[in-house]
């Protein structure tokens, strides 16, 4: 009906009562009474005609998918688990599974005649009546001891193999392949728990001037991949991922396309055919377009007050300058709306048409697999998709710009938003690098740094305060920005205790026993990463890319065991400069500063 941008609901189970609850969002300008009749009238046809065997298989199936994919991740399985166990005991959580794989059409009827009454709904607002209303009786809380007497769980997961994460091992057990038309295949088979397999595969096309001012094209064409097939509606789609116990995404930029899958070994070959599917076949039915146009512009329209929005949007546009229509150059939200509302299907038919396909690309494949099994596959589905046109990396260069300290007001907004930043000429091949982007983990890189430690947890300013150093693999271009969410009146507090840390840094730089347990947890932490199949064979495509192998990562470890404290001081005052820094704060400042609150000059014009 196109009435709302966007529909979810969910379920929310509680030791006591839970509830059901449904939202839908509007594009601005949209009738709330109308989507609020729809819903109801959807509500209302549930009772009165209850999903079929067919839908309900349909919800089962992805379910079961989603439950059984679950237990791959320990770090999930243990949130969830508490969830339940606060419910009464965690062993619900198996027993609502069991539960629901016995659901019929008969249960759904039942359920929703007796609670999805008009007296059981809140719709947001208050509409006193005479008669009191038709209450829904609800059962009292169950006898959880007695609902898990001699309940027996299901078989263990699989558990997988004690993988060795070092850059050496993963290197040593990678095996690569060039496809015919270019395409560079790198697979790591290991076993994993559950059996799972993730896979990421990377498009390359165009170059400067060929993809110049097909930006939002290029983004739209990434998006509706996934929205159907010459062969599979939208649902259809969805349904066959839900039988195969995979999931995929796609997207698109101005120079690249991504799609990642992560499924089981049984489903592997089958996903990467329907991926294949997905990526040389799409439909681009005129309704998902719009439905998606909607849903873009409702976004984006949402962000035109959000201090969270336009504090970083400001930075970026500040620090990088490239004119409208380069695919490097920082848009605004205005020009996006009107980039979306301009867009055509066929404008979307035709970049894909121009630059899709996989002369230029990488898949790297990570999991429990069959190395020949894959590659005849990928060969099969991937190995005769030639590009239409040339492709390029487009680098950036640094400009050289003015520092400014703005204020953008956002009237009746309850939070602000701090964000300060520059730019360097620099890239990750850079001798400096590692030294520099050590130190910007100990200013403000984790929970430990101190921007964190000062400003969130000592001065309690800030609900989140933290730092980035972004720098390019090719483009001696790097970004050096600071983020940090507060109350309007105490952005300017953020932003003295920010100038005051870095002031410390430059007088003092770190200590010996700072940068140690830095060193201590950050390689720890490269090492967990490697263990995560998805990120790994992320870095795996990137390598393919750049020509890049795993002793780069050993590498950078190896340099960042070397440094010394002296080091990383010396860096940090060879490039950070306090007079460089741009600042941009988005807040509603001058309710706080009528309020007496002591809140930030008014905005610069």
């Amino acid at each position: 009906s196109k009435k709302a941008i966007s529909v979810a609901g969910e379920n929310n189970q509680l030791h006591d009562a839970g509830y059901l609850l449904f939202a839908a969002e509007v594009r601005k300008g949209g009738s709330l009474d109308d989507v609020r009749q729809t819903m109801q009238s959807v509500l209302d046809g549930i009772v009165k005609e209850p999903p079929n065997k067919e839908e309900i298989d349909r919800v089962l199936t992805r379910r079961k998918k989603d439950f059984e994919l679950l237990f791959n991740n320990p770090q999930r399985v243990a949130l969830l688990m508490s969830e339940w166990a606060s419910m009464g005991d965690w062993r619900l959580m198996f027993l609502d599974r069991d539960r629901t794989e016995k659901i019929t059409p008969e249960d759904i009827a039942r359920v929703a005649k007796r609670y999805l009454k008009d007296s059981n709904l809140t719709v947001g607002r208050f509409e006193p009546v005479d008669v009191a209303p038709e209450r829904a009786e609800v059962h009292p809380t169950p006898d959880v001891a007695a609902m898990l007497n001699n309940y027996a769980g299901r078989a263990a997961v699989e558990q997988g193999e004690a993988f060795d994460p070092t850059p050496a091992n993963i290197e040593s057990r990678l095996q690569r392949v060039t496809l015919a038309n270019g395409l560079k295949l790198v697979m790591l088979p290991k076993k994993t728990r559950g059996g799972t397999v993730t896979a990421s595969l990377a498009l390359h096309y165009g170059d400067e001037k060929s993809v110049f001012d097909k930006g939002t094209a290029a983004q739209f064409a990434g998006a509706m991949l996934m929205r159907g097939t010459q062969k599979h509606t939208r649902q259809q789609l969805q349904d066959e991922l839900d039988q195969l116990k995979a999931q995929m995404n796609a997207n698109a930029a101005d120079n690249d396309a991504n799609l990642s899958v992560t499924t089981i070994h049984a489903s592997i070959v089958p996903a990467l055919r329907l991926a294949a599917e997905v990526l040389r076949q799409p439909a681009f039915p005129e309704t998902e377009f719009e439905t998606l146009r909607q849903a873009s512009l409702g976004r984006t329209e949402g962000s035109l007050k959000e201090p969270g929005a336009l504090a970083p949007l400001a930075l970026r546009r500040h620090l990088i300058r490239y004119p409208a229509g380069d695919p490097r150059a920082v848009t605004t939200l205005e020009e996006d709306i009107a980039n979306t509302k301009k867009l055509t299907l066929a404008d979307v038919k035709k970049f894909y048409n121009d630059f899709f396909g996989a002369s230029n690309a990488e898949l790297a494949i990570v999991g429990d697999f069959d190395p020949a099994e894959v590659r005849k596959v990928v060969e099969q589905e991937f190995g005769t998709w030639k590009s239409p046109a040339a492709y390029q990396l487009v680098l950036r260069k640094r400009d050289a710009v003015t520092p400014v300290d703005q204020m953008i007001e956002t009237p009746d907004k309850a939070n602000a938003v701090f964000m300060a930043g520059f730019t360097l000429a620099m890239n990750q091949d850079d001798a400096d690098y590692p030294a520099l982007m050590f130190a910007n983990r100990m200013l403000g890189g984790d929970l430990k740094s101190r921007l964190w430690l000062r400003i969130r947890e000592k001065e309690g300013f800030s609900y989140g305060v933290g730092s980035a150093l972004v720098a390019s693999a090719r483009s001696p271009f790097a970004q050096f920005m600071v983020n940090a969410t507060a109350v309007p009146q105490n952005i300017l507090k953020v932003e003295d205790a920010f100038k005051d840390e870095i002031a410390k840094m430059l007088k003092d730089g770190f200590t010996d026993s700072e940068v140690a347990a830095a060193k201590k947890t950050y390689l720890e932490e490269r090492m967990l990463g490697r263990t995560q199949d998805a990120g790994l064979a992320r870095t795996l495509a990137q390598n393919e890319q750049f020509g890049w192998t795993m002793a780069r990562d050993a590498a950078l470890d190896s340099k960042i065991t070397a440094l010394t404290t002296a080091q990383i001081n010396a860096t940090v005052r060879k490039y950070m400069d306090p007079a460089a820094i741009s600042y941009f704060k988005a807040g509603d400042f001058k309710k706080a500063e009528r309020t007496g609150a002591g809140g930030p000059p008014p905005a610069v014009p």
